[in-house]
C-alpha cells in the first residue's frame, strides 16, 4: 500500500498514477474538487484492480463522518462547521507557493459570535465570511520591496478556494519572528448539527463533535494510519476502485478483533 502525501496540487497527479500499481490512500483536502478527484482515482484503481481511499484526515475525514452521522440522526436541522484556531497546512502551503515568499503560516480563526449563536440553537444563516477569519504571517525573500508586499498581499487575499471568500489579514514578519512565535502546527475545530424532533418540532437538539490538536500533521497521520489498515482489510474482501471514509466500516479501522470491539466498546 502506498500513502500519497503530497499537496493539493500534487495529489490529483500522484494518486491516480500510483493507483495503477498499488493500493493507495491520500489526504486530498480541496473539498470543491473531491468529486473530480474521486472519478480520476476510481477509473485508475478499477482498471488496475486496486483499492484506493481518498481524502482521509480530519476534514475531510473525521469531520465528514460527524456531518453524515448527525444528518442521519437529525434530518430536520442545520449543519455548521468551524475550523481553528489553528494552522492550516494546505493554506500555509498555498502562501509559500507564491512568488517571492520565503516562508509563511496561516491561521484559521472561528468568529466567536457566530459559534456562540449556533451553540445557542439560534440556527443563524452564515456566509463563509461570517464564520471564519484568516490570519497570515509571511516572510518575504531577501531584498523584497514595498511593491512586492503589495503584490503578495493582493495574491493571497484574492486566491480562489483559499482566501477570496474570507476576511484575511496579512502580516509581514522576519524569519526569526516566524520561528519564535509560529513554529508549532496546532489546529482543531467543531462540527455542529442543530435539529428538532416532535410532532411540531417542539424538541431541540444539538450534536457537537470537536477536536483540539497540538499537532495537525501528527493527528492527520494517525487518521491515515487507521484508514490504511481499513484499506488492507477491504482489499482482502474484494473491494476494488475508489472509496471514501463514508464507505469504511468502523470496525475496519481498529486493530482489535470483532469480538474484542464488542466486548470493550459497544
Amino acid at each position: 500500500l502506498v500513502i500519497c502525501g503530497g499537496s493539493a496540487t500534487d495529489l490529483p497527479v500522484q494518486t491516480p498514477e500510483y493507483a495503477k500499481y498499488f493500493n493507495v490512500i491520500d489526504s486530498f483536502d480541496t473539498h470543491a474538487k473531491i468529486p473530480e478527484h474521486f472519478e480520476n482515482v476510481n477509473n485508475s484503481a478499477k482498471a488496475s484492480n486496486k483499492t484506493a481511499l481518498i481524502s482521509a484526515g480530519w476534514d475531510p475525514g473525521m469531520f465528514s463522518l460527524a456531518r453524515l452521522y448527525a444528518n442521519a440522526i437529525l434530518p430536520n436541522g442545520n449543519d455548521y462547521t468551524f475550523w481553528g484556531k489553528g494552522v492550516s497546512q494546505g493554506h500555509s502551503d498555498a502562501i509559500r507557493r507564491i512568488e517571492g515568499v520565503k516562508n509563511g503560516k496561516q491561521y484559521t480563526i472561528p468568529v466567536e459570535s457566530a459559534l456562540e449563536s449556533v451553540r445557542n440553537g439560534e440556527n443563524p444563516t452564515l456566509t463563509t465570511r461570517q464564520k471564519h477569519t484568516r490570519e497570515c504571517f509571511v516572510v518575504l525573500e531577501d531584498g523584497a520591496t514595498e511593491a512586492d508586499k503589495i503584490r503578495v498581499e493582493k495574491e493571497i487575499k484574492e486566491m480562489p478556494n483559499y482566501f477570496a471568500d474570507y476576511d484575511t489579514t496579512v502580516h509581514f514578519i522576519t524569519m526569526e519572528e516566524l520561528k519564535r512565535d509560529h513554529s508549532g502546527i496546532p489546529h482543531g475545530g467543531f462540527v455542529i448539527r442543530t435539529g428538532e424532533t416532535g410532532y411540531s418540532g417542539e424538541n431541540k437538539h444539538v450534536i457537537e463533535y470537536s477536536l483540539k490538536l497540538d499537532s495537525n500533521p501528527e493527528f492527520t497521520a494517525s487518521v491515515i494510519t487507521a484508514y490504511a489498515r481499513a484499506v488492507c482489510k477491504m482489499y482482502k474482501r474484494g473491494v476494488r476502485g475508489c472509496v471514501t471514509v463514508f464507505d469504511v466500516a468502523p470496525a475496519d479501522l481498529s486493530p482489535l478483533s470483532a469480538e474484542e470491539i464488542r466486548a470493550t466498546m459497544l
